[in-house]
């Protein structure tokens, strides 16, 4: 579809741009202009196209237009157990409640509580999820059905997977269609043996592929690593050569300053989950290290039954909030720099270039923010609104490769919000119900 956006306020998050009022214009997938907007026949004799037709012309009424969010750490398929697992530590978490139920899920409930996941994204204005699960094609089938756009890393661990399904799945999925891509990745150090770390690397080096995986979430991680290995986990992966092509960690709470200059070394992402790090008691990644060292840092959720909650806005303002409190300094972590982490740096660290920043050329992957609520007002600074007052019913359009998929509390997808939950309502009494009677 050809979209023109006017009357708009444009942040475009590319480096010192201030919001601007002005026009955007979609085709198809791409941005084909994005500007001041004053004169049409002015900007038409600048572009390839004298004349478009559009197929809508929407009026923002003085609302943001700016990239969507990217959701850089996540496992979709984990929708089944929100609120299911709360209030325990976290290897009673997985090893008591979470282990026992993923190994009931068969691919296509994988698929449907995927989906449930995808419409939380869309009304949270993620248009991007870097998803660690199961089963990687049936979560790509459910991404597409839903129109989301997917990056998918490897979960390789002692119990399932393999690297060979990582290889499989890394030359599928990089060329299965617009909305799919497919990163090298293990669960964790703490989950596989020496054995398979070295053969995930090893596929680092055939494919000169960067590597994410889970990275010192716990002190107990951390500490276990040390008596194996007599060393950190990340020091002993950079001992297989795990990152030598870059990559990230997700988490990075746990972490020294040896661990932070080895990150800096290999063009490593720290992806930063502090919502789920406050509720399992994991700890306060050390944020204002990681930028200090010029470390790229990106948000991620994490998976909603360690979260439980799929929003960006909260774990934008936990980033910065949590970060000033564990340097006792106000200043801490701009709140600019945040929506940069939750943007551009997460697009950058998933692979996705081409949807950074709103430019010309760029990918049509966008959101716009109603300015007239309450808590947008009055506009003295839109990105520190965004980052300290801002929340999900600001949301009023997500569009992803050119389409509005969730549009003032319509959904514009394929399945219906009503259908994916009586669905994932027979998958809860069918695994969560049986397996509490088991017990």
């Amino acid at each position: 579809m050809n979209i023109r956006f006017y009357n708009a306020r444009i942040l475009t998050m590319a480096d010192g741009q201030e919001p601007f009022a002005g026009e955007l214009w979609v085709q198809e997938d791409r941005i084909l202009y994005v500007g001041e907007g004053s004169v049409s026949s002015e900007i038409y004799e600048k572009l390839p196209e004298k004349c478009i037709i559009w197929d809508r012309e929407i009026d923002c009424q003085g609302n943001l237009l700016m990239p969507g969010f990217k959701n850089a750490h996540t496992h979709s398929g984990m929708t089944l157990l929100r609120s299911y697992a709360d209030d325990l530590p976290l290897d009673q978490w997985l090893n008591h409640k979470i282990f026992p139920v993923e190994a009931r899920m068969t691919p296509e409930d994988i698929a449907e509580l995927s989906k449930l996941a995808i419409l939380e994204y869309l009304t949270s204005g993620i248009t991007a999820a870097f998803d660690m699960y199961l089963t990687p094609e049936a979560i790509a089938n459910a991404f597409d059905d839903m129109g989301m756009r997917c990056v998918q890393v490897g979960a390789v661990n002692n119990f399932s997977q393999s690297p060979a399904l990582v290889e499989e799945m890394y030359q599928k999925l990089n060329h299965a269609g617009p909305l799919q891509s497919y990163m090298i990745g293990f669960h964790g150090e703490y989950t596989c043996s020496r054995e398979l770390l070295e053969k995930i690397a090893e596929l680092a080096h055939k494919y000169k592929a960067p590597v994410f995986t889970h990275l010192a979430e716990t002190e107990k991680e951390v500490a276990e690593c040390r008596e194996r290995y007599n060393m950190t986990p990340l020091a002993f992966l950079d001992s297989l050569g795990m990152f030598d092509y870059g990559g990230g960690g997700y988490h990075c709470v746990h972490m020294t300053a040896e661990d932070i200059a080895i990150m800096k070394k290999r063009g490593m992402y720290a992806v930063t989950n502090p919502g789920s790090n406050t509720k399992l008691a994991s700890g306060i990644a050390p944020v204002t290290e990681f930028l200090k060292a010029g470390v790229p840092v990106a948000i991620g959720t994490d998976g909603p039954a360690s979260n439980n909650c799929l929003d960006m806005f909260r774990e934008m303002f936990l980033v910065t909030g949590l970060a000033k409190l564990r340097e006792k300094d106000a200043a801490a972590v701009d709140a600019y720099e945040v929506l940069k982490m939750a943007t551009v740096n997460g697009a950058l660290g998933m692979g996705l270039k081409d949807a950074d920043v709103l430019k010309e050329g760029k990918l049509a992957d966008m959101i716009m923010i109603d300015l007239s609520r309450p808590n947008m007002q009055p506009l003295n600074n839109i990105p520190k609104n965004l980052v300290y007052s801002g929340s999900k019913e600001n949301v009023i359009m997500t569009m992803i490769g050119g389409k509005i998929l969730y549009e003032k509390g319509n959904f514009h997808t394929k399945d219906r919000p009503g259908e994916i939950y009586e669905r994932v309502e027979k998958i809860k009494k069918r695994i969560i119900l049986a397996f509490s009677d088991e017990k």
